[in-house]
């Protein structure tokens, strides 16, 4: 028999979640062994950090996200599960090698990473981006990366250290609509995160970005950030249910049914958004070799 996660939202004493977004325990022994890999690398996974509810599917199918700089975020976004304070000082430079090493044993083609915010470096962070996409791609020919990268606060320069080593994709989150960044992302710009995506498609990466739903939005909220996907010329769009990691976070306002996120990927692709991945287990890593 299939054990199942408890379907009670432990943000929302009561409130059960519904019955498409029960999802499977993690086990098995290639979830196992990703695990494992990944403690004797003394390595992130955005994964765990953020309880992302497929861990289980894609560990189990071997794959995993990497989360580089550490685990200490310098943001207070109030959707994320990710430990936030005053990180270490410095960068770990061997972090790109032990990245690249638990890649090649774990036998990815595709890597996966992103990162912590590092908002008191001027770089962000940026350089051990950089050599990462260099030493994965020293250690394992053919590797494609997709690398979800912060918002270097509007520091570009800081940017063009990551183009200049380019990942195949470059992904960063709008994470909802323009109205609710106020409670949610706090530290961010809704603006500034679309030119981030201009500008690195205005240099010839393929961009992604991702949001999630049910955190008070409307349908028209929803489209209207499609169209400006559209507008900056978006590649991939993921869209995906929010859950409320722990009480002190912000609330579940609905539960989005299957059939809305059908109609979200249906509508951005005719918009013009070249592929849309929405579901309500769906996050900005999922399936994300099939956004090369």
């Amino acid at each position: 028999m299939i054990k199942e996660l408890e379907v009670i939202d432990k943000g929302s004493p009561g409130q059960r979640r519904p019955d498409w977004l029960r999802v499977k325990l993690p086990s098995g022994k290639k979830f196992k062994e990703v695990a494992e890999t990944i403690r004797k690398n003394n390595l992130n996974t955005v994964c765990s950090e953020a309880r992302c509810p497929n861990m289980g599917e894609c560990w189990g199918a071997g794959t995993a996200t990497f989360m580089i700089l550490g685990d200490v975020c310098t943001r207070s976004c109030s959707f994320c599960a990710v430990k936030t304070g005053r990180p270490p000082q410095g960068l770990d430079w061997d972090e790109p090698r032990r990245v690249a090493d638990a890649a090649k044993k774990m036998g990815l083609r595709h890597v996966v990473l992103t990162s912590v915010n590092r908002d008191e470096r001027k770089d962000g962070g940026a350089p051990i981006f950089a050599e990462c996409h260099k030493v994965l791609r020293e250690v394992i020919p053919g590797v494609t990366i997709e690398s979800l990268i912060p918002d270097f606060r509007g520091v570009w320069d800081a940017l063009q250290i990551v183009i200049d080593t380019p990942p195949d994709v470059l992904s960063h989150n709008l994470e909802t609509v323009p109205r609710l960044y106020r409670p949610v992302r706090p530290q961010a710009k809704y603006e500034r995160s679309l030119e981030l995506l201009q500008r690195c498609k205005d240099q010839g990466l393929k961009s992604k970005t991702g949001i999630m739903v049910g955190l008070g939005e409307t349908p028209e909220e929803v489209f209207q950030l499609m169209k400006d996907c559209v507008d900056y010329e978006v590649d991939v769009l993921t869209i995906g249910q929010y859950m409320q990691p722990t009480k002190m976070h912000h609330p579940v306002v609905e539960w989005i049914h299957p059939d809305q996120f059908a109609e979200y990927k249906e509508i951005g692709e005719e918009l013009g958004i070249g592929h849309v991945e929405s579901g309500p287990l769906v996050r900005s890593s999922y399936h994300a070799e099939r956004h090369v």
